[in-house]
């Protein structure tokens, strides 16, 4: 079975578009998004302009903060200052990776827990551990949205999470353990990968390496969700998962592109809705 993320997508934006109609009914506002564009990286401008083009289809509006010259460390700060301060603005995106020279960290952390769409702040991911999840990070909740969607069991089952960064692993793990699967995570030090991937019911692989997990590395059976994208010298997108070996042996599986790619925007549209009706005292 081919797990169809835009079709997922879809579905969610239909629901924040009904949500935005709902606010705008009651309040008279409709929600806004501020991103922010530090520099000339190609792929992040693609995304921002993808990005735009979903919210307004949803109804949220958006403000641009592009910034190809770069900006200094003070002026960056002093602009996620501004944004935090500005009531018309809900959420606030950074576009990672900033250019070289400005810390991402501290950057992330200038941006207020309550406009941070893209749950990255340590407060939200704080939380998140903590059992009370605020904003989660876009990619693993849309990775456990296209589980949900299709009715993968995740009480019990053996969750396997290939990648630890703080933007797809760590918190997809929390969320998977919150849905009482048994989680073990793996990354570039794990001895014998394929011992742990063969174990597992539910296969998250976000690895950031091509075709890094094969049909003879996953279980009969599995749902396997492949969180990466790569562009080979040949200009192809694949995943983390080599798609041609593992959907035979896999129970379901998400393709590249138009698997979880399409939900990470999808997401942060809803954690952009779900900013507002908190500020407008709504939620």
């Amino acid at each position: 079975m081919i797990l169809d993320g835009k079709a997922v997508a879809q579905t969610v934006l239909a629901g924040v578009g009904a949500g935005v109609d709902r606010l705008r009914a009651r309040t008279g506002k409709v929600p806004t998004l501020a991103v922010v564009l530090v520099g000339e990286f190609a792929p992040s401008r693609i995304y921002v302009a993808n990005k735009k083009k979903a919210a307004d289809a949803a109804g949220i509006a958006s403000r641009d903060e592009i910034h190809p010259a770069g900006l200094s460390r003070a002026a960056l700060l002093e602009l996620l200052r501004s944004l935090n301060d500005d009531r018309d603005v809900n959420g606030i995106l950074l576009q990672l990776p900033l250019p070289d020279g400005l810390n991402e960290d501290e950057a992330i952390n200038a941006i207020a827990p309550g406009k941070d769409v893209d749950g990255f702040h340590p407060v939200n991911l704080g939380n998140l551990l903590a059992g009370r999840p605020t904003t989660v990070a876009c990619t693993p909740a849309g990775c456990m949205e296209i589980l949900d969607h299709y009715k993968a069991e995740l009480t019990g089952a053996e969750a396997v999470v290939v990648g630890r960064s703080r933007i797809v692993g760590k918190p997809l793990a929390q969320l998977l353990l919150a849905r009482h699967a048994t989680v073990t995570m793996c990354h570039t030090r794990t001895r014998d990968l394929a011992a742990h991937t063969r174990r597992a019911d539910i296969l998250c692989v976000a690895a950031g390496k091509p075709r890094v997990v094969t049909g003879d590395m996953v279980k009969p059976g599995a749902w396997v969700v492949d969180v990466g994208i790569n562009r080979m010298p040949d200009g192809k997108l694949v995943g983390d998962v080599d798609f041609a070996s593992v959907e035979k042996v896999a129970h379901a599986i998400t393709p590249v592109p138009g698997g979880v790619g399409p939900m990470t925007i999808a997401m942060l549209l809803r954690n952009t809705l779900a900013a507002a009706e908190r500020q407008m005292g709504v939620a």
